[in-house]
């Protein structure tokens, strides 16, 4: 793979976990409660010291080391599952710490073997952000994949624990979107590009009202709103509409993820799914080095970007 690649991956890893980082000690407070974020600070909500990602970051993780061995669902289910269980590619190696229901729920039943294939929880009240937070290892594996490949991948990494179809279609929306940046195209290029693709595959019968949950995101611009019409919870479309409008309305990669962050509530994963895809736009050498300095386990993720990068040949 070309070192371009190597230093997108890289780009979009730590432009993740950064913005992972940076929400973890606000968590939970209400936009406005609290000092605004302009640093990398510690402890607060979770008492863990500055650098420290969470579930956002750690399941991220799970599933490029997954993809370094090909396409495996049933491999994915298990890393998620040492995650939450023996601590595997958390922050310390020992604890993993904010958990989702929904996740926790769907890999507690893949501990015990009962889960299908696709066994994330289907009921419209089981669309919290969960999927949409670990996606984004998924852009460099389907980026040369069909259209019907990529939306069916997009779909099952999601099923894995969020299984009904509003939060794939979050997922492939914000995977439309890095395929995009990945392409070169500017944040709103990326953002309008996107809009057709996701309206061609999804607009048919079946999913005709689901995608009015979407109107903000498809058929407005949702830059133009004001920050008070826009949400930050734990709520997949609260959390995909904060994450582009975070990126259309700022210009530098701190600015996106210090904005995502103050917007209060789900502070980590807000912070994570913009940073995503901003330090996949903005690249790694524009994430501030201070914050990276301060990465748990930088070192490791280093090697595991440029061992994903190596099975992409």
């Amino acid at each position: 793979m070309t070192t371009n690649t190597l230093y997108q991956i890289k780009s979009a890893l730590f432009g993740l976990c950064v913005g992972d980082a940076l929400g973890v000690p606000v968590e939970f407070l209400n936009r406005g409660t609290f000092p605004k974020v302009t640093n990398m600070k510690g402890y607060g909500t979770h008492n863990k010291p500055p650098g420290t990602w969470s579930d956002d970051s750690s399941m991220t993780l799970c599933t490029m080391e997954s993809l370094c061995n090909g396409y495996n669902i049933e491999d994915m289910k298990q890393k998620f599952c040492q995650w939450m269980y023996e601590g595997y590619w958390t922050h310390d190696g020992i604890h993993a710490f904010d958990i989702g229901i929904t996740t926790s729920n769907v890999l507690s039943q893949i501990r015990k073997g009962v889960a299908p294939k696709e066994s994330g929880e289907r009921d419209e009240y089981s669309n919290g952000n969960g999927s949409l937070m670990r996606i984004l290892p998924l852009a460099f594996y389907v980026k040369n994949l069909t259209n019907k490949e990529k939306f069916t991948a997009v779909e099952e990494v999601s099923g894995i624990t969020h299984a009904h179809i509003r939060s794939k279609i979050a997922c492939s929306i914000y995977i439309e979107i890095a395929l995009n940046i990945m392409n070169g195209q500017s944040i709103i290029q990326a953002y309008n590009s996107m809009k057709s693709v996701i309206l061609n595959h999804y607009f048919n019968r079946e999913n005709e009202k689901e995608l009015l949950n979407f109107t903000r995101i498809l058929q407005e611009d949702i830059s133009r709103l004001s920050i008070n019409e826009i949400t930050s919870t734990g709520y997949v479309i609260s959390t995909l509409e904060a994450a582009i409008w975070c990126l259309l309305t700022t210009g530098t990669y701190e600015d996106a993820v210090v904005k995502a962050v103050n917007l209060g509530q789900d502070t980590d994963t807000v912070g994570a799914v913009t940073g995503g895809l901003a330090g996949l736009h903005y690249g790694l050498t524009n994430i501030p080095s201070e914050w990276l300095q301060v990465i748990a386990r930088k070192k490791d993720i280093e090697e595991l970007c440029e061992q994903f990068s190596e099975s992409l040949t």
